[in-house]
């Protein structure tokens, strides 16, 4: 008799059932969550039921269309090239920079305005909620058509952008790049990220970090390419040329985008039961299957609601901080803190791009044979020690040091970019990634704008008594950040990524179990506060003790439907 989850919840709430399929191919569901109240508001209904629904369904027709493409048979090595030029098209975003002087001189006659700087933080805003609400809807449809949507989208924005310029509004701008536009680039990005991990269930973390990597790569290669534009045709015709641009290879790319058959699977990995547990931090690598132990299979909205997905939230918020907040500032601090010329600036913040390409593909590689959450300790330890650090060099003016700490923390924000789609498609199913994935990304939103933010004012209130050349500006923002990272990385241990973790049944006053090092440990409030650290031995016993209740249970419901159809 095997075991398999389905929805519901088990003793300590986990957002699954555990599902028994008998030898005869019967199937029991336990523990079934309860039916939802009758009386609702009219927009939690159509909220909860988009948040539901994820399952993208085709016909038998279409099924044998996307078996061939021009004739020929699919492969699924055609998705990864075009996934990743889209990506690269996608990450232009970051060139924005470029464009703010400029703008700022066509409309205002001051280079120096700093009004056009505001349009990065609202496609940073849009991209990320965007992603978070579109996320069921860009799931339960085709990938071609999703990205058919997102990058009109873009190209509309990229056009009201250039009609704003020709009438001299910066609103027009906000409203075409950064709203409408950011909200192209983020199903753009959403989309093709989950096509991915879907075509490549075990290398999800190579094939996810490959497609980021080429948003790292458009990040570096548009901070050139547009002033080519801009010095022959003008600003306005500038958006117009590359919008266009953009629309026709995307659109191009978009065609070979496709979700895999049902029953695809490699090397018997199936992406519907593929793995979905994580290597723990202690390195205990329990990979549970559907064939031999129970497998987590959970609907859209019981991964939005789990504890597991908010913890992974505030851990990936914490992993981009340092990489939103202080690389944006990269060139200003290298300039102000160590006398260093624009020119010699700029190499500065290139190098510091390969690292963030680096990372992406380094770190994704490794977790594939690590493990997601051990790679994302390796990742957050990196960034609190280069943090811990950072405040003394820049106090010291030692230059090579403040390099080397730089780039190290842009290699881990780029690895975090890189291995969280894997990470969530591992923890809550290929079928849910889009959006649990949309919806991470506002707190890389969250982290650009809040935490830009504070750096910024703070900074201005503290250069303002000590000056604009004196360090300790920038070392009071290292440390709350050092604080915030080092938060996200004790966070990272409450993040039951093992299936047994997660389904664990909780014993009568235990507030808080966690797994360190192998150990199971429990806090337990029962005629005062005990720390209990179980053996292996008493942990089996235990979760033995809970299958074999959960095998009752299900001859128990077997017995009660026989009785049902039989009289």
């Amino acid at each position: 008799m095997v075991a398999a989850l389905r929805r519901g919840r088990n003793h300590e709430g986990s957002a699954c059932t555990m599902l028994f399929r008998g030898d005869d191919g019967s199937t029991a569901n336990l523990h079934d969550t309860p039916a939802p109240p009758k009386k609702i508001n009219f927009f939690v209904r159509v909220l909860l039921k988009h948040y539901s629904d994820s399952e993208y369904v085709r016909t038998p027709e279409q099924i044998r269309r996307e078996a061939t493409i021009f004739g020929r048979e699919f492969n699924k090595w055609y998705i990864l090239p075009f996934c990743i030029l889209t990506q690269f098209c996608c990450g232009s975003m970051y060139s924005w920079s470029i464009y703010n002087q400029p703008i700022d001189q066509l409309l205002y006659g001051n280079p120096l305005a700093n009004m056009s700087p505001t349009t990065f933080y609202i496609t940073v805003g849009s991209f990320g909620f965007t992603s978070a609400i579109l996320g069921p809807w860009l799931e339960r449809n085709s990938p071609r058509l999703s990205l058919m949507i997102g990058t009109s989208l873009f190209y509309v924005g990229n056009l009201l952008t250039a009609l704003g310029l020709h009438l001299r509004t910066i609103v027009l701008v906000y409203i075409g790049y950064g709203l409408i536009g950011g909200a192209g680039l983020g199903s753009s990005y959403v989309v093709t990220v989950s096509t991915v991990t879907k075509w490549f269930p075990n290398s999800r973390g190579i094939a996810s970090g490959l497609a980021v990597c080429g948003f790292g790569a458009g990040s570096i290669a548009f901070a050139k390419i547009p002033l080519l534009f801009m010095h022959n045709i003008g600003l306005p015709l500038t958006f117009v040329s590359m919008g266009s641009i953009f629309f026709v290879v995307v659109f191009l790319c978009s065609l070979f985008l496709r979700t895999p058959p049902p029953g695809y699977n490699i090397n018997g990995l199936i992406i519907e039961s593929s793995r979905t547990a994580s290597k723990s931090m202690d390195g205990d690598s329990h990979l549970d299957t559907v064939d031999d132990r129970p497998t987590i299979r959970i609907s859209l909205i019981q991964a939005l609601t789990s504890r597991d997905f908010w913890l992974m939230y505030f851990v990936f918020m914490a992993n981009q901080l340092f990489g939103l907040v202080v690389i944006s500032r990269l060139s200003n601090m290298t300039q102000s803190l160590f006398n260093v010329s624009p020119n010699g600036a700029a190499t500065i913040v290139s190098i510091d791009g390969g690292f963030n390409l680096f990372g992406r593909i380094f770190f994704a590689a490794i977790s594939d044979l690590i493990g997601r959450k051990v790679t994302f300790g390796f990742m957050l330890g990196g960034q609190c020690l280069v943090l811990g650090f950072m405040a003394t060099v820049m106090a010291d003016k030692s230059y090579w040091a403040y390099l080397m700490i730089s780039w190290v923390g842009t290699a881990c924000y780029g690895g975090g970019f890189a291995v969280i789609p894997a990470f969530l498609s591992d923890m809550f199913g290929p079928n849910n990634i889009s959006a649990c994935h949309g919806l991470i990304l506002t707190a890389w939103s969250i982290a650009a704008i809040g935490g830009g933010l504070l750096f910024t004012g703070l900074y201005n209130r503290l250069s303002a008594i000590y000056g604009r050349l004196d360090p300790y500006p920038y070392t009071v923002n290292m440390w709350w950040i050092f604080g915030f990272v080092c938060f996200g990385f004790l966070l990272l241990f409450l993040v039951r990524s093992l299936i047994r973790d997660r389904l664990f049944p909780a014993v009568p006053g235990q507030v808080l179990r966690v797994r360190l090092f192998g150990r199971m440990i429990r806090l337990v409030r029962a005629n005062g506060w005990t720390i209990e650290m179980l053996t292996r031995e008493q942990e089996d016993h235990e979760w033995e003790e809970y299958l074999m209740l959960c095998i009752v249970k299900l001859r128990l419901v077997k017995n009660e439907a026989y009785h049902q159809a039989t009289f």
